[in-house]
């Protein structure tokens, strides 16, 4: 048990790896919250710790079941980011191998540690329990922001994360290596972010209190009548304060080893910047907008190697046309063009040479459902977003049913 403290309500709480637990009294979905991956990120284990003890004290009726996991426990006792590796970088394929293992002689206090208990209570939840299975993984930024989503661009993923008024970010998982959620997309359920806000701001706990609501209610484990509904969803329609649009990442600035970097003061997240227009400085020199854009989840904080992303809007028949293809398998029509080929004998990833296939972008292979990986100045290899979705799990959820895919991208 470790104590976590909230600047924004200088208050302090005390909490364990499970922060709770709640078993409905009728069969349902199993919603998985995880907050605190970052130790300077407490206001999602704050809300979390408030909407159960609501739910328990007003005894709300809960359909399946209701988990909250914190992350990073050590790190949150400091209100650190992590301690150090970062526990948000270290879910990819070699490293989760790994943690099938079992050893008797590690220090429970490191960020892998914290990592391997973590796995082994979600494999734990997804043995026991029964589906359809949630996961949101609850945030918040060094920066100024409205809340939003970050989304990994599956249909599945897509479809139900549609339901929420705040904008949806596609695409980071290209640009991350080892996020828990893309682990979790691996394994073909419905997991994204939740970023409520800017970290020791009072409005983002409140914003994932809402948040928290809105997703028991999307999936169907409490009711519209069961909260204040209309409160909830308005809050973060307001909070947005801009089209609840779908935007996708064009630009990553890594920090390298030993840079100095510095974001240019006064950035907000989604502010809109100009081609030219400076954003930050590297070892003296000036980082400029490659093109127009907005800023997204500019760095102030000292931990951390992403200094910034850039994103730009998804126009509304883009999403159409990745549906149609995505559902007509186009995939396998493209294989028998020279320079593309299966990398793999399931089918699910492609590697492309460039130089032969000239005439393909990574954006056409985003319509597909691909994500891209620059093996070298030749050649990608795109491993397939939607092969691993468990579709049929979600097939008798009322969001799954709706043809109202697209409502939120007209209304930018």
């Amino acid at each position: 048990m470790v104590k976590v403290y909230s600047k924004a309500l200088d208050q302090f709480i005390e909490i364990e790896r499970i922060i709770g637990h709640i078993k409905g009294s009728q069969p349902g979905p199993t919603l998985i919250f995880i907050a605190g991956i970052h130790g300077n990120e407490p206001a999602g284990i704050f809300a979390l710790h408030k909407v159960l003890n609501v739910i328990k004290n007003k005894k709300i009726n809960i359909k399946g079941n209701i988990y909250a996991i914190s992350g990073n426990l050590p790190a949150l006792a400091r209100g650190e980011r992590y301690q150090k590796e970062d526990l948000n970088r270290l879910w990819n394929i070699d490293r989760v191998k790994d943690l099938s293992e079992q050893h008797n002689d590690f220090d429970t206090n490191t960020d892998i540690e914290q990592q391997r208990d973590i796995y082994h209570i979600i494999k734990k939840i997804l043995n026991i329990e029964n589906g359809p299975f949630y996961f949101m993984d609850l945030h918040t930024t060094s920066s100024k922001t409205i809340p939003f989503l970050t989304v990994n661009d599956s249909l599945l993923n897509r479809k139900y994360t549609m339901q929420y008024p705040i904008p949806m970010i596609l695409g980071i998982e290209e640009y991350l290596d080892g996020p828990l959620l893309s682990y979790i997309n691996e394994l073909g359920y419905v997991s994204f972010g939740f970023e409520g806000g800017q970290h020791d701001d009072p409005a983002a706990i409140q914003n994932h209190i809402s948040f928290i609501y809105l997703t028991m209610i999307f999936a169907n484990s409490i009711t519209k009548t069961d909260i204040s509904y209309n409160y909830h969803y308005n809050l973060l329609l307001k909070a947005s304060e801009t089209p609840m649009g779908i935007y996708e990442i064009y630009w990553r600035y890594q920090i390298k080893e030993d840079e100095v970097f510095k974001m240019k003061p006064g950035f907000v997240n989604f502010q809109h910047i100009l081609k030219g227009e400076q954003l930050a400085h590297s070892n003296g020199k000036i980082i400029t907008a490659s093109k127009n854009g907005r800023i997204f989840m500019p760095l102030y904080q000292n931990q951390g190697n992403d200094g910034f992303f850039a994103i730009h809007s998804v126009h509304p028949i883009f999403l159409k046309l990745s549906t149609i293809l995505r559902k007509a398998h186009f995939d396998n029509i493209i294989t028998i063009l020279p320079g593309i080929h299966w990398a793999s004998n399931k089918k699910n990833e492609l590697t492309v040479n460039l130089k032969i296939a000239r005439f393909f972008t990574k954006q056409f292979f985003h319509l597909l459902g691909y994500r891209s990986k620059q093996v070298d100045k030749t050649h990608l290899n795109l491993k397939n977003r939607e092969s691993a979705s468990k579709n049929r799990e979600y097939r008798y959820t009322s969001w799954s049913k709706s043809r109202n895919l697209l409502s939120k991208t007209f209304n930018q």
